[in-house]
């Protein structure tokens, strides 16, 4: 259930605060690829859950520009 309120959190968003939200995760992927190659990781988890917030955010940006696309 948590997933789908996540969804509709991101859903409920416009398109520069996903934009913006984004731009953040990837930054926290970055950091955390590099505390991972050097030991300093302690939450592996963290990862997994960054990217697929990451991809989410993806999803619904690619499902409004083809709503967009289509209605044009």
């Amino acid at each position: 259930m948590a997933k789908a309120n996540q969804a509709q959190d991101l859903r409920a968003k416009t398109d520069d605060e996903l934009g913006d939200r984004l731009l953040e995760l990837k930054k926290a992927q970055f950091n955390l690829r590099f505390q991972a190659a050097s030991g300093q990781l302690e939450n592996t988890a963290e990862v997994r859950a960054v990217r697929r917030e990451i991809a989410r955010i993806k999803t619904i940006q690619g499902q409004r520009t083809t709503a967009s696309a289509g209605a044009s």
